[in-house]
């Protein structure tokens, strides 16, 4: 084969000729060319941005845009680029544990602590956090995740390891969680790495040994027992009170009754005594006699009544009363 550009004559081990321009080969070379980098910047002149993230685009290496959901325009060739971030997704943190299809598995090394009142604890804690602002998240720090999590592994062994034993395994779970979650909050507003925290709960909490799991077992069924114990007698209580405030009122009732039942009989006396004194008043003598009869009559219910009818050594005597009143 004999190939010949000085001229136009192309042999080959044929019989025939063929005739090759390199000019216009080089200009369809060109044009092929720029066809491919102009289909290549049309391809790289859009984007698309999930319902769930947000874009940030840099130009030449600085941010300059931060773009929602949606299909979005950008300059080719790397002038500038896009990195999208899930902003609307709330993501995990597993301290002291990992699950992995449904399989729970302990690491000790995070969930190991040790309390205020120098006793050996395993607590886990579930975090939820959620990217807040994108460009922080990229270019302030270099693994945010990891921020956080040893940022929340501190704070959580420092609360811990101020309070008692009992408050982290029973009534006090509330309470860490609380301030667990304050302090990480405070510290990242300062650190600025794009994270917020959503929430912070203690998904575990257990003493290192069997025996001391099995105190606290007893410690709390006892605690339930006096709660139980307490209920009860305070329904008793309840059961009770309705039907002693009935008796009582009852017994008020009865008192004012007897109370006014004895101011009547005092009034009742008083105007009988009243009646007697003003009859009195008028015929002492008469009044007195029979005052006298009336008390001779109380006091010997059984004498027999005589009237003197005579003066003086002659005396008629009727005897007996009853036969002149025929008896009555």
């Amino acid at each position: 084969m004999e190939i010949n550009f000085s001229g136009t004559s192309y042999s080959g081990g044929g019989s025939g000729k063929k005739t090759v321009d390199p000019r216009k080969f080089g200009k369809t070379a060109v044009i092929l060319a720029v066809v491919a980098v102009l289909l290549i910047g049309a391809f790289g002149c859009f984007y698309t941005v999930d319902d769930k993230q947000q874009a940030v685009v840099t130009t030449f290496g600085k941010v300059t845009d931060v773009t929602d959901a949606g299909v979005h325009f950008k300059l080719p060739f790397g002038i500038q680029k896009v990195k999208t971030v899930d902003v609307h997704v709330y993501q995990k943190i597993e301290l002291g544990y990992t699950t992995n299809k449904g399989d729970y598995t302990t690491k000790t090394s995070e969930s190991t602590m040790i309390t205020g009142d120098y006793n050996i604890v395993n607590v886990d804690f579930f975090v939820e956090y959620k990217i807040t602002d994108p460009v922080a998240y990229l270019y302030s720090s270099v693994e945010p995740e990891l921020v956080l999590k040893n940022l929340i592994q501190s704070q959580v062994r420092n609360v811990v390891g101020s309070a008692t034993v009992d408050a982290v395994l029973t009534d006090g779970k509330e309470n860490i969680q609380m301030q667990v979650r304050e302090l990480v909050m405070e510290i990242l507003a300062e650190y600025d790495i794009g994270l917020s925290l959503v929430d912070v709960r203690i998904q575990d909490s257990e003493p290192p040994t069997q025996a001391v799991v099995e105190a606290f077992k007893a410690v709390e069924t006892a605690k339930q027992q006096a709660e139980a114990v307490v209920n009860n007698a305070k329904a008793y209580q309840n059961a009770k009170i309705p039907s002693a405030q009935a008796e009582a009122d009852k017994l008020i009732q009865n008192a004012e009754y007897l109370k006014q039942k004895r101011i009547n009989e005092a009034k009742e006396q008083v105007a009988m005594f009243v009646a007697r004194y003003e009859e009195y008043a008028k015929n002492p003598d008469i009044t007195e006699s029979r005052m006298y009869y009336e008390a001779i009559s109380q006091i010997l219910p059984g004498v027999k009544v005589y009237i003197n009818t005579g003066n003086g050594s002659s005396v008629e005597m009727l005897l007996p009363l009853e036969s002149l009143i025929g008896g009555k």
